[in-house]
């Protein structure tokens, strides 16, 4: 698989296979909707463009970064998100990268949006698929996030094969023992017992992925309260190594861009 990182801003031909990544925390609050029974999401082109979904489908519910303000009723935080109940709700998202860089590509055949939590369903998607090319979208800071651009090589590693190694733009930092408060998800390997060698040989794979996006700015940044419309655990609920057994695929629908659940075979 040839895989490209590439910002937003030099996202200039419809690929054909996309992965948008926003560790934190765009599609890690998408993937927490969805497992708190949202049926779909709606990725906003802007605040005005959510109020406006909003007030015309009086059921829909809207997110946005930031602190809480008039009109929407989440704010983009895995912490607060996780004790809502969304049960077959559909969520209206507008933040600052993640639906911008799943815009920029809608018109792809495939889009993925992914993170951490959702890594290895969205890499058997890959797999699965066999395509030759795959532009990853690594949306933060453009295109200089490292904690998004960590999670699209650890991906496209993943994607290649459990025991090859992708072309990485950076290459990964030298691996050391644990990475504080990461954690391997239920879905790393259902058909294998927790702390079994199979689960540890994925952390082991996934650390220097991991350490290089909980030393990031944006880790940092919400860490310490810089960024507003947090929670304390927000950093370690982004590093939760798939957390989800299922990716997530966005398609046009009636000219909206949709994000819904995409069970890999």
């Amino acid at each position: 698989m040839d895989a490209h990182f590439l910002p937003i801003s030099r996202v200039r031909q419809v690929p054909s296979v996309a992965v948008v990544v926003d560790v934190m925390r765009a599609y890690t609050v998408a993937a927490w909707a969805f497992a708190r029974g949202a049926e779909k999401i709606v990725l906003a082109e802007s605040t005005a463009d959510a109020l406006a979904l909003t007030a015309r489908h009086p059921g829909w519910v809207a997110l946005k970064d930031g602190p809480p303000a008039p009109g929407f009723d989440l704010v983009n935080s895995p912490g607060l998100l996780r004790s809502a109940d969304l049960s077959g709700r559909t969520v209206v998202q507008k933040t600052t990268a993640g639906t911008v860089g799943a815009l920029a590509v809608k018109h792809a055949p495939l889009v993925l949006c992914a993170g951490f939590v959702v890594a290895e369903a969205t890499a058997r998607v890959l797999r699965a698929g066999g395509y030759e090319e795959v532009t990853f979208v690594v949306t933060g800071e453009d295109g200089r996030a490292d904690e998004d651009l960590a999670c699209a090589e650890y991906i496209a590693h993943r994607a290649t094969g459990p025991d090859t190694t992708a072309a990485t733009a950076t290459g990964p930092a030298t691996e050391t023992a644990g990475v504080p408060g990461a954690t391997t998800g239920p879905a790393t390997d259902t058909t294998t017992a927790p702390g079994s060698t199979a689960d540890r040989a994925t952390a082991d794979r996934a650390a220097p992925y991991l350490r290089r996006a909980a030393a990031s700015r944006a880790a940092v940044e919400l860490a310490t309260g810089i960024r507003e419309g947090a929670h304390g655990d927000d950093v370690a609920l982004c590093l939760e190594l798939d957390r989800f057994p299922f990716a997530m695929a966005a398609t046009l629908e009636d000219g909206l861009m949709v994000l819904r659940p995409h069970t890999p075979h």
